[in-house]
């Protein structure tokens, strides 16, 4: 016994996420009633879906309360980047759909309700920033909590003692090792995550319109290795390899399983703690991201509305395809941070082309349809990029001071 704890603790994290993907995958496919085995995955992403809300709040309170200096020029940066990247994804996806037209058999319509217009979205938003502060926490409105979060944090910094700040810093660590605690369980978890998939979908899902499916992956794997380094290739001036893969392997591999940008945000503080950045900084900025860094969700929007412009016979010409990108990209920084919260956006950038609701709400239930592969990479892309950047801003500023960066 001793032996095996020794070998899984030596193998790292990564390793060990592997080996139960791999456990769950073969579970799935001989042991398909086995049902207890997706319990763990249940269990995980409920926790980390659980601690996430109040960390993001402590944490925000705590890095504002404790600030000694003005981070704002450098968040300023990098919600910049976040919003840049998103639209950037949001071009590719253009271009990729004009380069691979597909069209798509449609499919009964689902009745999920999706957004009505732009105008719905914006109001959806700034109603979630004034929600009520409980309320914001019990249903994870991240908007809200990070509206309240930042309201707090400054009026606290003007009366608190220097007990009060230090007693909401502690609770603040106190959380951080909760958040490790069940970080160290995700290879069990998602060993279950995985069992449940593939017991309920087996493997056809790879074959399942496959086209538009390859479409998907193909351009965010473009985004995610190539666009998204190119913008970090312009900030830092180096090799941006090493910290795209270490944020892909440490970030975006949990947040395929979990296929919540929310869920995420306790790796991601984590991952932000080892790259050694900020905690004032990334306190904010990553809990922010996780609402409008979403580059994944503005491919998922454009290469769908495209593709039932292709199957419907619509001619899409350049200008509105740049109408399109820019739609795209606005409607994804209002996809909420939970599993497949982009595509009921879809019928928005629909109507673009003029198509109407009943064929749009088809496009959605081929997106479900396909969401088991496509969210799952749209999140580990979305996830990843929060860190990414949120890192490239401050090894710039680092940089600029001839401080040497750590080693990743």
């Amino acid at each position: 016994m001793k032996k095996i704890v020794s070998f899984f603790s030596q193998i790292g994290l990564v390793g060990r996420i592997i080996i139960g993907l791999m456990i769950g995958t073969i579970a799935g496919l001989f042991l398909p009633e086995a049902a207890v085995i997706a319990l763990p995955g249940t269990f995980f992403i409920n926790a980390l879906k659980s601690v996430a809300p109040v960390l993001v709040l402590l944490l925000v309170m705590s890095a504002l309360i404790n600030a000694q200096g003005n981070h704002a020029g450098r968040l300023k940066k990098i919600i910049f980047l976040y919003l840049f990247s998103t639209f950037s994804a949001a071009v590719v996806a253009v271009i990729t759909s004009f380069a691979f037209p597909v069209k798509m058999q449609f499919i009964q319509a689902a009745q999920e309700h999706a957004p009505g217009g732009l105008k719905e979205i914006t109001l959806s938003i700034l109603f979630k920033l004034i929600d009520n502060p409980v309320n914001a926490l019990l249903s994870a409105n991240y908007i809200g909590i990070l509206c309240w979060a930042v309201i707090f944090g400054i009026a606290l910094k003007k009366v608190a003692s220097e007990e009060t700040k230090k007693t909401v810093a502690e609770f603040s660590d106190a959380l951080t090792i909760v958040v490790r605690w069940i970080i160290s369980f995700a290879p069990i978890g998602i060993m279950g995550i995985v069992f449940s998939t593939v017991s309920e979908n087996g493997l056809s899902i790879f074959t399942t319109y496959g086209q538009i499916l390859a479409l998907l992956v193909g351009t965010m794997a473009l985004v995610a290795l190539v666009v998204n380094p190119l913008i970090v290739f312009c900030y830092l001036r180096r090799n941006p390899y090493p910290l795209v893969f270490k944020c892909l392997k440490s970030s975006g591999i949990t947040a395929f399983f979990t296929r919540s940008s929310a869920a995420n945000i306790p790796v991601n503080m984590e991952l932000c703690e080892e790259l050694k950045l900020d905690k004032d900084v990334y306190s904010v900025s990553i809990p922010l991201g996780a609402t409008i860094n979403m580059d994944g969700a503005a491919v998922t929007i454009t290469v769908m509305a495209m593709t039932a412009a292709y199957t419907l016979g619509i001619d899409v010409t350049l200008p509105a395809a740049v109408v399109m990108s820019i739609l795209a990209a606005i409607s994804a920084c209002g996809t909420s941070g939970v599993a497949g919260g982009s595509i009921l956006l879809i019928p928005l950038a629909c109507s673009l082309f003029g198509i109407g609701n009943d064929i749009a709400m088809q496009v959605v239930a081929v997106g479900f349809t396909l969401g088991v592969i496509q969210d799952s990479v749209e999140t580990a892309l979305n996830s990843s990029g929060d860190v990414l950047f949120a890192a490239t801003i401050e090894y710039a500023d680092r940089l600029k001071k001839g401080e040497k960066l750590p080693e990743f």
